[in-house]
């Protein structure tokens, strides 16, 4: 069945994990162009400061505080958009949190407190999406992680869950397609986004830890999503940073782990700049929300390569291929014969 999305300004679309960061982009991104937006996370005081902002300038917002982990809480976000708006266009899963640290120094609760959030209330807000849009049509976006692709040292319980994610995007999108539903499936997978973090992810490093660069807006994964929204596509990578690790994973796995383990830990460190103390550690709880981070860092403001797959997809086949070709053309030739 062929898919076809409504123009942005003509939808509702829901986002959670609103307050902070990519999700806070994302709504204000929603507003600027015109559209609704139903806003959820775990913080009602500041879901009501946003409501409060945006609605002040003529912005169409609906707020449900809401822990995504919890499959009920879920569904009464899916309620509050059919009652403020009649329903919902576009639902995006992009709440997340994290750890700092080893698979050891992780105590097994944290583990499961983190794919609690970033599995499991990804495929919450999927199963309420589903059952909401297959009688209407829409799009299902989920934020993942160029960690999708590869692991990282320091960050293996999020890696984990961002594998996960690309798992069950899969087969949800298949699923989908295997009955008929109008209903489009994204996985956004963003590079190292300026955003809260490396301050509210709870660290067990002897260090304070940050994003390691490049960095990008989060005005950068707001376009992708916002783009998905409205048109059909299977993954956006957001940041070519992220695009060409992704793409040295798939082409050197080896070399990959061994530029991983020599400068891993260091790229996700900085000594000097913990940041805000106010906004450590949301693992449980949630902190001080921001759009930003508070280190000291460069973010860019755009990216050419997610820009490039606006224009076609084909640009990642082209990527994967070329990374390819590179690779075997620089392999020392066996004259041993």
């Amino acid at each position: 069945m062929a898919i076809t999305l409504k123009p942005l300004r003509d939808q509702v679309i829901v986002v959670t994990g609103a307050t902070s960061g990519n999700g806070l982009a994302i709504v204000e991104e929603v507003v600027r162009r015109g559209a609704a937006v139903v806003a959820t996370a775990r913080d009602e005081a500041a879901l009501e400061a946003l409501r409060d902002r945006l609605s002040a300038d003529g912005g169409r917002i609906a707020i449900c505080a809401a822990d995504v982990s919890d499959m009920a809480a879920v569904e009464r976000v899916s309620a509050v958009a059919i009652e403020a708006f009649g329903g919902f266009d576009s639902w995006v899963n992009n709440a997340g949190t994290g750890t700092y640290g080893t698979l050891e120094q992780v105590p097994v609760a944290d583990h499961r407190r983190v794919f609690d959030v970033n599995y499991f209330g990804v495929l919450h807000g999927s199963l309420v999406a589903a059952r909401h849009l297959r009688t209407r049509g829409g799009a299902i976006i989920n934020v993942g992680s160029i960690l999708s692709d590869r692991a990282i040292v320091e960050q293996g319980p999020y890696c984990a869950t961002k594998h996960a994610v690309q798992a069950l995007t899969d087969t949800l999108r298949m699923e989908l397609e295997q009955e008929g539903a109008a209903i489009s499936v994204t996985l956004i997978k963003p590079g190292a986004i300026d955003t809260p973090f490396p301050e509210h992810a709870r660290n067990f490093m002897d260090q304070p830890p940050r994003l390691p660069p490049p960095l990008y807006a989060p005005s950068v994964v707001a376009d992708a999503v916002l783009f998905a929204c409205g048109t059909p596509r299977r993954t956006l990578y957001a940041g070519g940073g992220g695009l060409l690790s992704s793409l040295l994973s798939r082409a050197a796995p080896r070399l990959s782990d061994k530029i991983m383990e020599l400068v891993g830990t260091v790229a996700q460190q900085k000594p000097d700049d913990p940041g805000d103390p106010a906004r450590r550690d949301n693992l449980y709880e949630p902190r001080v929300d921001a759009l930003r981070g508070s280190q000291d860092v460069h973010a860019r403001k755009s990216s050419t390569v997610l820009q490039a797959q606006k224009l076609h997809p084909a640009v990642l086949l082209l990527g994967i291929v070329g990374a390819g070709i590179a690779v075997a053309l620089s392999r020392p030739k066996d004259t041993s014969r």
